[in-house]
């Protein structure tokens, strides 16, 4: 992106999902790794991970009968987190742009979309589109996102040249607009320095 030299701004939007693993439906989990070619043997074992799974609700002394369930993914599995990275593929298509110059990267319901240009203007009218992407991804997969912890921080190494408390407007919700942002447990600044993640760890290390 900086590599010749180009001033350029490299702006991130991180979505949050709500309750990611509670609402994964059955048969589009299951549709999206057939799609991927997964092996005969590996979605009948996907199947029967997924089959006999009870709920039962307690309200004080009220307790509900057990019934079954045909959404849902138990977190208490390793399998969880990559069954749901086959849940989310989709999106990983609809984001990924080249002539947007768009990437994306997820980890279960942390999902964050890059991209870059010279003009943070530019990038905030990329990241509205590619928003748009995510609802109609949303809709046939039954995820709700919830769009007032959604972040948005802009990278660059030279800062004077761009004017980085430009926000972004989602479904006429402003983003909360960050200067430093965490992303898979690492702290980033927006000026691509380590001491946030630094003074991040150490903090850790003091409370422990």
């Amino acid at each position: 992106m900086w590599s010749d030299m180009r001033k350029r701004v490299v702006s991130l939007l991180s979505l949050n999902e709500k309750n990611a693993f509670d609402n994964v439906m059955h048969s589009r989990l299951l549709h999206n790794m057939k799609k991927r070619k997964v092996s005969r043997l590996l979605l009948e074992f996907v199947k029967n991970f997924l089959k006999n799974q009870r709920i039962m609700i307690i309200i004080d002394d009220y307790m509900t009968m057990k019934c079954s369930m045909n959404i849902d993914i138990s977190q208490d599995s390793l399998l969880s987190s990559i069954l749901y990275l086959f849940y989310n593929a989709n999106l990983l298509k609809a984001c990924d742009d080249i002539k947007l110059k768009t990437s994306f990267t997820n980890f279960v319901n942390d999902i964050n979309i890059l991209t870059y240009k010279e003009f943070i203007k530019h990038n905030c009218r990329v990241l509205n589109k590619i928003y748009d992407r995510c609802k109609q991804w949303s809709k046939t997969h039954d995820i709700k996102f919830l769009i007032t912890k959604h972040k948005l921080i802009h990278f660059t190494k030279t800062s004077k040249w761009f004017n980085i408390k430009v926000n972004v407007k989602l479904t006429k919700h402003q983003i909360n607009l960050k200067s430093d942002i965490r992303i898979l447990r690492i702290q980033l600044n927006f000026k691509l320095r380590w001491a946030t993640h630094m003074h991040h760890v150490k903090a850790k290390l003091v409370i422990r």
